[in-house]
């Protein structure tokens, strides 16, 4: 892997606020949608695919009959997608019980057991 490749995926993705200056940034395709919809889905070209180009994400969104109404879902599908990669989990910091709260413990513990064996029964001798 190059050193473009390197920092494409480590940095974040900046997408501009408006609608249309991401369109702009998007190359956008339309394609004709398959499945259920009957006669009007096999006529017309209403499912779109946006390309964004400078990350190379790729979304597409073929649920409404509409071209319009499915290219702003696929805005919104391209903007989900960029948060989820631009999320990174918080460092995890490793923790470690003191020694103190290790013995406390221990004699917390023992202390149970030595409560629970007066609860026994004697024992009887044999010698006697």
């Amino acid at each position: 892997m190059n050193s473009d490749n390197k920092d494409r995926f480590n940095s974040k993705i900046i997408l501009p606020n408006s609608d249309d200056e991401l369109l702009g940034q998007c190359i956008l395709e339309t394609f004709r949608s398959s499945g259920p919809g009957g006669q009007h889905v096999n006529t017309t070209d209403s499912a779109v695919r946006l390309k964004h180009r400078p990350s190379g994400i790729s979304v597409t969104c073929k649920e409404s009959r509409s071209q319009h109404q499915n290219k702003f879902i696929c805005l919104k599908k391209l903007r989900d997608e960029v948060e989820k990669r631009n999320y990174t989990p918080p460092k995890r910091i490793p923790t470690r019980k003191s020694r103190g709260a290790k013995q406390r413990q221990l004699d917390k513990k023992n202390e149970q057991s030595i409560k629970k064996k007066m609860r026994q029964k004697p024992k009887r001798d044999e010698g006697y």
